[in-house]
């Protein structure tokens, strides 16, 4: 069986969720990384006989739009697909939904989706190193269960949550800042999934592009782009009244 496992990871959360099911399911993978704005996901194209593992962050409840628009470009060609939204132990909302509904119009067949919990990529304190060991092995099992359903040849559609038409959706403001470590080396913007970091002054970053996911803070090397410290504090009295409840994975087949 071939795997791609077709994903966008911009803090590594939701990398870690579809390593394990994606391991769990196939020996051979194929990386498509969505994160990655160089790629043209137009001449990306399976087989029907592939499967892929596609995996994307919550962000306030819907899929990144870079993340939806990547996808959309691929040419499933009725390749099975695995669904995986992973969210900081909040909630997922619409999520599942979206990323159905563009899997769907990318050609794919879509025959189970897992919803997994990861630490949180702007306040880390929740859901702190997760996924932890009990989340691998409830993984691992869903993995099997997945790997059976295709064995067996059955392609139905799992029924997921989420509301049609979808939540608002828009961006959480929080624009990561350079301070005075910064060494304009240039890696935050090589990496930013949407450009916003102006390469040749990185210190400039295009707030209205910015899509608040933490990529540029998770591989500085200087520890040195943050959120605004106030910002920081009422986000995180804000989640502490949901998220401190420890979520569980699910598994929709």
């Amino acid at each position: 069986m071939k795997l791609y496992e077709i994903c966008f990871s911009p803090t590594g959360g939701t990398q870690k969720a579809a390593d394990i099911l994606s391991k769990g399911i196939a020996d051979k993978i194929q990386t498509v990384d969505l994160t990655d704005h160089s790629t043209d996901f137009s001449a990306i194209s399976l087989a029907g006989e592939d499967t892929a593992v596609i995996a994307v962050p919550s962000y306030g409840g819907r899929v990144p739009a870079p993340a939806i628009d990547r996808l959309k470009s691929i040419k499933g060609n009725g390749a099975l697909a695995v669904l995986v939204c992973v969210y900081g132990n909040r909630a997922y909302e619409d999520t599942l939904i979206e990323l159905l509904d563009a899997a769907n119009d990318a050609g794919f067949t879509v025959i189970s989706a897992v919803a997994a919990i990861a630490e949180h990529s702007i306040a880390r304190q929740f859901a702190a190193g997760r996924p932890d060991e009990a989340d691998r092995k409830i993984l691992a099992e869903y993995a099997g269960k997945i790997r059976e359903k295709i064995i067996s040849g059955n392609t139905s559609q799992p029924s997921v949550p989420g509301n049609r038409p979808y939540k608002k959706g828009g961006g959480s403001g929080m624009v990561p800042k350079p301070t005075k470590d910064c060494t304009q080396c240039g890696l935050c913007a090589e990496k930013c999934p949407v450009q916003a970091i102006d390469k040749k002054e990185p210190k400039k970053v295009d707030g209205k592009t910015c899509i608040s996911c933490m990529r540029c803070v998770s591989v500085c090397p200087q520890s040195a782009r943050k959120i605004n410290a106030v910002m920081m504090t009422a986000v995180s009295t804000m989640l502490k009244k949901v998220c401190s409840d420890r979520k569980e994975c699910e598994l929709y087949l």
